[in-house]
Formats: C-alpha cells, structure tokens, sequence
C-alpha cells in the first residue's frame, strides 16, 4: 500500500485505534512504510485476526508493529493499552484515534443503547486516548494527536444522526484540546475523510453507492490510498504550525 507521500517517522511510536482493518489499517501502514513503530489497536477477539494480518503486513515489508487489543470506550482497558506502550516502546509520538461504528436509523427508531454505543466509541474513546496520551506526551515534551472525524459532521446524514452528532463532537473537541495545549509541542488536528470503501460500506447497495458516488465531484468513492497522505501530513514536521485544524479529504463532497 502506497500513499503517495513520503516523510520522516524514524525513531518515533505510534498508537492506532480501530486499526484492524479501513483506514486505521491503511494509516498504520502507511506511518510502519515511513520508520514508526506502530500500535495496531483492535477492540474485541473478533478483531485479532485481521489486526495481526495487519501487524504481519508491515513485518513483512520490514517495518515494526504490534497488535493490542483494548475497547476505546473502557477506560481500564485504555489505561491498560497506553501503560503497554510506555512499558515496552518508553514514549508515545503519535496518537491517531480513528476507532469508529456505524449504522444507519432513523430518529424515530433509534435505540437509546445505539445511539449511546456510537457516541461511546466515538466521543468517549476519543476523550479516553488522549488523556491517556497525553500524560506520556507532556513528559516526553512532544507528540502529536490526530482525530477522525468525517465530511458529514458539516453537511449532515439522514438516518446517521447518531454518527454525524459523534463526529461533530470530535471536531470540537479536537479545537478545544489544541487551544488548551497550544503552547506545548502538541499539534491537535483532525481529518474529516469523505464516502471511502472501507468495511462500513461493505453492505450498502450499489444503487446508494452510486447516488453516493454522483454527489462527489471528483466522481468516485475514495480508497483509502486517497486518504492516508492527510494523516502522514499531520504526523510529519511540515505540519507543526497546524493546530485545531481540519483537513478534509473529500473529492468535493463537502467545501469546508
């Protein structure tokens, strides 16, 4: 997997969220083909197999990865997964939280207990990651956090209330922390990708990819080749001066 950008991640450590397979797999290639070493995060024993394929992947080009599995929204199983990594790497440089569920409902027949569960992983995971990150990054006197957001956390969903209120909570949480950590060498950002073909679209119907794909511009529904460059941006030196930013990956589905 090529992301078409190449920067300098040599030396540095870097923890993944929902990591196992999307995007999440695509980003911690991607930082493993650039020199980090990468924490490939999985949520649950359905997952392990395909974070190790991942973790298998980039040994196989060379790179250093390990799998740990830990629910984003628990916050034992979080403090469990970050005390890891200070344990066995000794630093933490690169935080992407990108753990994500989705599933479309209506209002009207939306379970409280869904609409709880999106917003915990989403919301409550994100929150969880980077305190935890934190801590280790105030110490180390550096690091960088970079959130998953989405282009529909501006323009909006029907039937994805749940979701877009998530990822618009993600975005403002994402400029709080950056004004709150402004003058420490913690860039704060966000990437909002666009319709991408990652296992959340694996069940829609051609007919809504296609309704999807005629809304976008650039007239296609993204790969996750056309996203990861936003996140090794973000990560890289070049990008130091970004902060509270959102980047937006899109094909022109959402002018921000």
């Amino acid at each position: 997997m090529q992301a078409g950008l190449s920067v300098d991640l040599g030396g540095k450590t870097a923890l993944v969220t929902g990591a196992s397979s999307g995007i999440g797999a695509a980003v911690a290639t991607a930082y493993a083909q650039n020199g980090a070493r990468v924490v490939v995060n999985y949520p649950d024993p359905s997952q392990e197999s395909a974070a190790r394929s991942v973790v298998a992947a980039i040994e196989g080009q060379g790179g250093q990865a390990t799998a740990f599995c830990a629910d984003v929204s628990d916050e034992g199983q979080v403090e469990a997964m970050f005390e890891a990594v200070a344990r066995e790497a000794g630093r933490l440089d690169i935080l992407v939280n990108n753990a994500g569920i989705a599933h479309s409902s209506p209002v009207e027949t939306l379970e409280l207990a869904d609409f709880q569960r999106v917003m915990n992983v989403h919301v409550i995971g994100t929150f969880l990651c980077s305190r935890a990150a934190l801590r280790l990054m105030y110490a180390q006197e550096q690091g960088c956090i970079i959130n998953t957001a989405s282009q529909l956390a501006y323009i909006g969903a029907p039937a994805f209330s749940h979701y877009t209120a998530a990822k618009g909570a993600i975005l403002s949480f994402t400029r709080s922390l950056a004004l709150e950590v402004g003058s420490r060498d913690v860039p704060v950002n966000a990437v909002a990708p666009g319709a991408t073909m990652t296992p959340i679209l694996a069940d829609v119907p051609d007919d809504v990819l296609d309704a999807i794909k005629a809304n976008i511009p650039a007239g296609k529904i993204a790969t996750v080749d056309d996203i990861v460059g936003s996140y090794l941006f973000l990560a890289s030196q070049a990008a130091r001066h970004f902060r509270g930013q959102c980047i937006s990956p899109n094909g022109g589905d959402a002018l921000l």
